[in-house]
C-alpha cells in the first residue's frame, strides 16, 4: 500500500507544490487548510507522515504536535515555517517533532526528509510490535520471570512470578531485591549473585521454598546474563518454574502405595489407579477383569466412590451366587403372582440402584437368556419386572467383573458377543499378585495392621523367611489368599513376629528350601490333595486348613482338574 501523507498549510501554492513532488514519488497525499480539519482527518485515518505549517489560523503546528502525541500516535511530524526562530524550533523538537524545515523547501530536501521520516516510522512500528509481543509473552508465560540490574535492583516482574513468589509484586520494581523478606528468596538470591559474578548461565533444580503465606513450592531456578545491543552486561534474568504439581504427580505415580482400599505401589497398580481416576466421572460401562482374589470388587468400590454418583446407591450383585431363575427376579424385580411364591411385588436391584451404580460380579456365569435381558438394559436403559409388561426406565451406571476371559467365552459360544462389547467399553485389568511381588511388603504391612486391631494383638512383623516365602509363592488365590494366610498366622502366632511355623501347611515345604524354588502348580496340587485327605474329603475343612476360603478352593479344584464328585462339602 502507498504511504499516506497529510499536508497541513493554508497556502494553496505550498500544498500544490508538495502534492506534485510527493504524488510523483508514489505517495498517497491528503491536505488540510486548517487545524480543525486536520484533527478530524487524523481521527478518521492513520497517516504515515504529517507535514504541518507552524501557523494554522489561531492554532499552531505545536498544538497539532501535542494532539498527535496525546493520541499516542507514532506518526512522525515535520514542522515547516517561513519565519524560523530558535524558540519555536526548540519547542517542536522537545515535543517530539521529527524535523523542523524552513520554507522554501527544495524538492530534493522534501524527498530526502520523507524517506528518512518513513524509515524512522517503520523502525518505531517494528520496535512497538516487538515490545507488544514481548509484553504479551512476559505477561502470559507460565514461568515466573524476574530481571535484576547489577546493583540487585528489580527491573521487571511478570504476573507468574507474583503468583509463585508472593514477595514479588510490581510495586517492588525499582527496589532492592536483597531487602525483600520471605522464605523463598535465599536460593534465588544465591543463583542471581552467581550470575552477576560469573556473567554466565546457572541452574538449580527442585528447590523447596515457602512463601509468606505458608505455601510450599518446589521450583526450578535458572539465571542468565542480560546483555544490551552494545554487548554490555547490565544485569541478570531469573526464570522460576513451578514444579510443585509435577513433583506431586511423580510422587503419586512412584510412591502411591495405597489408593482408596487398594494396596500396591508397582507400575501396574499405578496404571489401575490412574484409570480409576479417569473413569470415575465418566458415565460409561466398565468391565473389571482379573483372577479371583485380585480385588475386583474394591476397584468397583473405588470407581463408584470417586465419581459424582458417590452419594447415590451402590448395589452389588454376585451373579454366580444365585440360580438364573432367581437372578432374573433379583435384578429386575417381579410383580405379585409372577411365579409360585411371588406373594407380593418386589423391587429389583437395578431399580434400587437408580441414579447410582450397580456392580455385577461374576458376569461370566449368567445364562444366555439373562445375557439378552442385560443387553437390553444397557442399550435401552429400561427393563420389565418378571411377570409385567410395563417398561421401567432407569439411570444406572453398570460395572461388571469376571475372572473369566470373556473373549474366549464368546469364541466358545457361551457369551454373547454384542453384550461383551457393551460391557467392555473400558476394561480395567487387575494384575495377579505373582506379577506384583514388589507390593507384597505393603500388603503384609496392611494386613498386619488390620488383624492387630481385629485380634487385639501387637504383632510387629513377619520373619525374613516368611517374607521370602511370600515373595516366592505363586499366590493363585492372589490378595485374598494372602489375607487368609496372614489371618491364619495371627490365630496361631504366640510371639510378636510371624514365622514359617505360623503359616498354613502349604508353606511348610519351604522351611528347608527357602530361596531355592517357588511353590509351583504341582506343589499346590499335592498340598490340596493332602489337605483333602487329612480332612476326610471335607472341602470346607480343607479350605480352612489351607488358609483359603471355600470358594477359592473350588476354583483351584476346577482349575487343576481335581476330581471331588464323591467328596463331602
Amino acid at each position: 500500500m502507498n504511504k499516506k501523507i497529510l499536508l497541513i498549510d493554508d497556502e494553496d501554492s505550498i500544498i500544490f507544490a508538495f502534492k506534485r513532488v510527493l504524488e510523483g514519488e508514489g505517495y498517497d497525499i491528503s491536505s488540510s487548510a486548517s487545524f480543525q480539519d486536520a484533527i478530524e482527518k487524523i481521527n478518521k485515518c492513520g497517516y504515515d507522515l504529517i507535514f504541518s505549517d507552524i501557523r494554522l489560523n489561531g492554532n499552531t503546528g505545536i498544538d497539532l504536535l501535542r494532539e498527535v502525541k496525546k493520541r499516542g500516535l507514532s506518526t512522525p511530524v515535520i514542522i515547516m515555517t517561513g519565519y524560523p526562530d530558535v524558540a519555536s524550533a526548540s519547542k517542536a523538537v522537545y515535543l517530539g517533532a521529527f524535523d523542523y524545515l524552513v520554507k522554501p523547501i527544495k524538492r530534493e530536501t522534501i524527498i530526502r526528509h520523507v524517506k528518512m521520516a518513513l524509515s524512522h516510522k517503520e523502525l518505531c512500528d517494528e520496535k512497538e510490535r516487538c515490545q507488544i509481543n514481548l509484553d504479551a509473552i512476559f505477561r502470559n508465560v507460565k514461568d515466573g520471570i524476574l530481571t535484576i540490574d547489577t546493583d540487585l535492583n528489580v527491573l521487571g516482574v511478570n504476573k507468574a512470578a507474583e503468583d509463585i513468589c508472593d514477595i514479588l509484586t510490581k510495586e517492588n520494581i525499582g527496589g532492592s531485591f536483597k531487602q525483600l523478606s520471605g522464605g523463598c528468596n535465599a536460593q534465588c538470591l544465591a543463583i542471581i549473585n552467581k550470575t552477576l559474578e560469573t556473567k554466565d548461565y546457572n541452574e538449580l533444580y527442585r528447590v523447596e521454598c515457602r512463601s509468606r503465606r505458608g505455601r510450599r513450592r518446589i521450583v526450578d531456578l535458572s539465571s542468565f546474563p542480560l546483555i544490551d545491543m552494545q554487548d554490555r552486561f547490565y544485569g541478570c534474568g531469573l526464570v522460576i518454574r513451578d514444579e510443585t504439581r509435577i513433583v506431586k504427580l511423580e510422587s503419586d505415580l512412584h510412591a502411591r502405595a495405597k489408593f482408596y482400599k487398594l494396596i500396591g505401589k508397582c507400575e501396574n497398580m499405578q496404571k489401575v489407579y490412574t484409570l480409576i481416576e479417569n473413569l470415575a466421572n465418566v458415565n460409561t460401562t466398565v468391565l473389571i477383569t482379573g483372577e479371583s482374589g485380585t480385588g475386583k470388587e474394591l476397584v468397583a468400590d473405588a470407581l463408584h466412590n470417586h465419581g459424582d454418583r458417590s452419594d447415590k446407591p451402590f448395589v452389588k450383585v454376585n451373579c454366580a451366587a444365585l440360580p438364573n431363575d432367581i437372578l432374573e427376579s433379583e435384578l429386575f424385580g417381579h410383580v405379585k403372582g409372577a411365579f409360585t411364591g411371588a406373594v407380593s411385588d418386589r423391587v429389583g436391584r437395578f431399580q434400587m440402584a437408580a441414579g447410582g451404580t450397580i456392580f455385577l460380579d461374576e458376569i461370566g456365569e449368567v445364562s444366555y437368556k439373562m445375557q439378552l435381558r442385560l443387553l437390553r438394559v444397557l442399550q435401552e436403559k429400561e427393563f420389565e419386572r418378571v411377570g409385567d409388561s410395563v417398561p421401567i426406565k432407569v439411570d444406572v451406571r453398570v460395572i461388571a467383573a469376571t475372572n473369566k476371559i470373556l473373549s474366549e467365552q464368546v469364541r466358545l459360544g457361551k457369551f454373547r458377543e454384542d453384550l461383551f462389547h457393551r460391557l467392555s467399553v473400558v476394561e480395567v485389568d487387575i494384575p495377579p499378585l505373582r506379577e506384583r511381588q514388589d507390593d507384597i511388603p505393603f500388603l503384609v504391612s496392611h494386613f498386619l495392621e488390620k488383624f492387630n486391631k481385629k485380634f487385639d494383638k501387637l504383632i510387629k512383623g513377619v520373619s525374613t523367611d516368611v517374607q521370602h516365602a511370600f515373595v516366592n509363592y505363586a499366590w493363585s488365590g492372589n490378595v485374598r489368599e494372602m489375607e487368609h494366610t496372614i489371618e491364619h498366622a495371627f490365630v496361631l502366632c504366640k510371639d510378636t513376629v510371624v514365622t514359617l511355623d505360623d503359616l498354613p501347611q502349604k508353606f511348610k515345604g519351604l522351611k528347608d528350601n527357602i530361596g531355592n524354588t517357588k511353590i509351583d502348580m504341582n506343589d499346590e496340587i499335592d498340598e490340596i490333595n493332602r489337605a483333602l485327605e487329612k480332612c476326610g474329603g471335607n472341602k470346607s475343612k480343607a479350605a480352612r486348613l489351607l488358609g483359603i476360603d471355600r470358594k477359592t478352593l473350588y476354583r483351584k479344584l476346577e482349575r487343576y482338574g481335581i476330581q471331588t464328585d464323591n467328596l463331602p462339602e
